[in-house]
């Protein structure tokens, strides 16, 4: 018994050492990871809203290979660090430079990634030299090694710093203007150009002796740092660690062959935050910064055109666009027409309206008025849904003025893309968004059906190049985490009209200077046309007359606008089906075409009263004294009747002045199309409207002054 008793001991023992001490051994070790939130391609959110990049990679590495239970957390940079020195965090991997100050501080692992620092600039004001920074502000990142090495140099220098917890709002400020330059770690900045955006480097890089560290609270955890090590020695040995770092930083192989030096892309213009102007006046959005950088990344120069989205899809049809990229939904019947790319944007459409509307359901919408674009998801949905919940649907061309009419109290609630929403409501709009989401589908970059397909390739290479490496997340958090067009750009307020004339007065005076040289040139051109007819419409010649009436009659039966979307769209289509070729017309010159048809037809009728008006007798009194007809015409009668006509051609040209807002509707932005633009921005539609028409009454009244004054004087 004593025996068996001894030999149950035995085993027992065992058990405890190579059974139970073998658990409590390999046990997962809890470890608190701090890091950056928006420094790709170290750390950022992919479009799965998933935390990815070469710190994110390489740290979930080590912990699998070490047993870790990896709790991490993307509190940002400066947050990190308080929480690693606080005790809140057991280690930090956030692109931290290893510096002598910091080794004071914390154990650092050994470097897991070489950089060097530089200034960069925007292109068009490149620096040279350190001297030449010399009463000018720098940005730069709170905390980082840019920071230390500006504060050494700055008497050096005698530039001036500004300090910003974050690279978005940094970079934001550069493109704004408010700083000159930025210094940063080279591989963030090259990273940076290499997606397109506006940035140069002409200065000699500054190494950084100690290279990007794991860090650990001095003195405590050091056992991390070992496991670090360790592992990061066995990655690069076996080529994981990389794989890692090419898969942020190696851009795709693939790429087709551009077939034409230049595509033309047309687009939007007031669909914030996809395509919209910023405080400098600048097209941006989502739509044109992941554009732009798939062009960059697939090596294709684009041109871009913003005209609206029914202006664009027109524009693809007719083939004068090369492809659309505005926001546009995939649906089976665009797939009719248009050939799509893969996805970039998974959409949800939603309704606003303003905060003193009671509805909290689809059933409190019974009887009220629900606003949608032509042509969009939205409106299609609240079609088919109309006969269920009992509102009705208005339709509107454009953003601009469909949110206007919801804050004016004609509707009393709108649907639009969700983000489009949010965009607004962050920039002051007076809306709520009572009911839940209703997934939309996905938007797409468009071509013609059988058109361009080497666009297609390169914009679905291009977008699978710049998800890996983290540009399109950058993109889309610039545009949806703070809904900010500003660009810190310090601006007057654009809630008085002061403010929006300070602000917008150069864009508002190139809109009137389009205005008036498409009415001028119009009417010079629409006058000599119709002299031309006016007096072919009283010449002794049937022929001529016959001529003259069917020019006239059909003119004046094509209403303008129907006009206007014939020679822009129509007549281009049909071009490109018979030549293959695309028309070269542009939005000014079919304008300006559209507007002299119509009004030389009214024109030539004036004439023609006015030379009937011109007493009989003078013309047989002149014939009969053996004056050919035309001399005739020339000398007696159209003095004459300039004179008659003079007052009603004046107010002819009042009426082409106005006429030249349907020009819009085709995408060129002259003074009612600048006023959509600025309103869809600040969204302050009554005092910009309000100013875009008080500009029209003064310059009309000017007119009718001189018009009256004329016709005084002729009498």
């Amino acid at each position: 018994m004593k025996k068996y008793l001894i030999g149950l001991a035995s085993l027992f023992a065992m058990f405890s050492v190579f059974g139970l001490a073998s658990p409590k051994a390999q046990a997962e070790t809890t470890v608190k990871i701090a890091s950056d939130n928006a420094y790709a391609p170290f750390e950022f959110q992919n479009s799965n809203k998933e935390w990815v990049g070469i710190d994110v990679d390489l740290i979930k590495a080590v912990a699998k290979e070490n047993n870790w239970k990896l709790d991490i957390s993307f509190p940002g940079f400066d947050t990190a660090v308080n929480q690693l020195q606080s005790g809140q965090a057991d280690g930090v991997i956030a692109g931290m430079s290893i510096t002598d100050e910091r080794k004071n501080l914390f154990d650092f692992s050994k470097p897991y990634y070489s950089s060097a620092l530089t200034i960069a600039t925007t292109k068009a004001k490149p620096i040279s030299d350190y001297s030449e920074l010399k009463g000018k502000t720098v940005g730069v990142k709170n905390g980082t090694a840019a920071q230390s090495w500006l504060q050494s140099n700055q008497s050096k220098y005698g530039y001036e710093i500004k300090t910003y917890s974050d690279g978005t709002h940094m970079y934001s400020a550069l493109s704004s203007g408010n700083i000159v330059g930025v210094m940063d770690e080279v591989p963030v900045i090259s990273y940076a150009i290499t997606q397109g955006q506006d940035l140069a480097i002409n200065l000699p890089a500054i190494s950084l002796p100690g290279g990007y560290g794991f860090a650990v609270a001095k003195g405590k955890n050091a056992q991390l740092v070992k496991d670090f090590n360790k592992t990061l020695a066995q990655m690069k040995a076996n080529g994981d660690y990389q794989k890692i770092v090419d898969k942020y930083t190696k851009a795709s192989t693939k790429k087709a062959t551009p077939k034409k030096e230049v595509y033309n892309i047309y687009s939007d213009n007031s669909f914030a935050p996809f395509e919209f102007q910023n405080s400098d006046k600048q097209y941006t959005g989502i739509d044109v910064d992941l554009l732009n950088a798939i062009a960059k990344d697939q090596g294709f120069t684009i041109k871009w055109n913003f005209v609206g989205f029914d202006a664009a899809v027109n524009a693809l049809q007719a083939g004068q666009a090369d492809a659309a990229m505005a926001g546009m939904s995939i649906t089976d019947a665009r797939k009719e027409v248009f050939n799509f790319s893969d996805a970039y944007y998974q959409a949800n459409v939603t309704v606003a309206a303003r905060k003193d509307e009671k509805i909290k359901s689809w059933e409190d919408l019974k009887g009220k008025t629900v606003g949608a674009k032509n042509g969009t998801v939205s409106y299609t949905y609240l079609t088919e849904n109309k006969d269920k919940y009992g509102y009705k649907v208005k339709t509107f061309s454009d953003a601009t003025s469909m949110y206007q009419s919801l804050q004016s109290g004609s509707i009393d609630a709108v649907m639009d893309d969700e983000p489009v929403i949010q965009y607004a409501i962050k920039q002051g709009q007076n809306m709520v968004t009572p009911l839940k989401a209703v997934p939309a589908g996905t938007y797409g970059f468009a071509v013609k059906k059988g058109s361009n397909p080497e666009l297609i390739e390169m914009f679905n290479n291009g977008l699978a190049d710049i998800k890996a490496n983290g540009t399109y997340d950058q993109i889309k958090s610039k545009y949806l985490a703070t809904g900010n067009s500003n660009n810190g750009k310090k601006t007057v307020s654009e809630k008085t009209l002061w403010g929006i004339i300070y602000n917008n007065w150069q864009q508002i005076a190139k809109g009137l200077l389009v205005t008036l040289e498409l009415a001028v040139i119009s009417f010079v051109l629409a006058v000599i046309v119709g002299v031309i007819f006016g007096f072919m419409s009283v010449s002794p010649s049937k022929l001529l007359r016959g001529i003259a009436r069917v020019y006239v009659d059909l003119n004046r039966s094509i209403p303008l606008l129907v006009l206007i979307f014939f020679l822009f769209f129509g007549i281009p289509n049909l071009m490109q089906s018979i030549t293959g070729q695309q028309s070269p017309i542009n939005e000014f010159v079919a304008g300006v075409i559209a507007l002299t048809l119509n009004e030389s037809s009214y024109i030539a009728e004036i004439f023609r009263g006015g030379v009937n008006a011109v007493p009989l007798g003078q013309t047989e009194a002149s014939r009969s004294l053996g004056v050919s007809y035309l001399t005739t015409m020339r000398k007696v009668v159209l003095p004459q009747a300039v004179k008659i006509t003079t007052p009603s051609l004046i107010n002819q040209f009042i009426i082409t002045l106005k006429d030249t807002t349907l020009v819009s509707t085709i995408g060129l932005v002259e003074l009612l199309q600048a006023g959509q633009i600025i309103v869809a921005r600040n969204f302050q539609g009554f005092r910009v409207y309000g100013l875009i028409g008080l500009i029209y009454i003064i310059i009309l009244l000017i007119l009718m002054y001189v018009g009256r004054l004329v016709e005084r004087r002729i009498k």
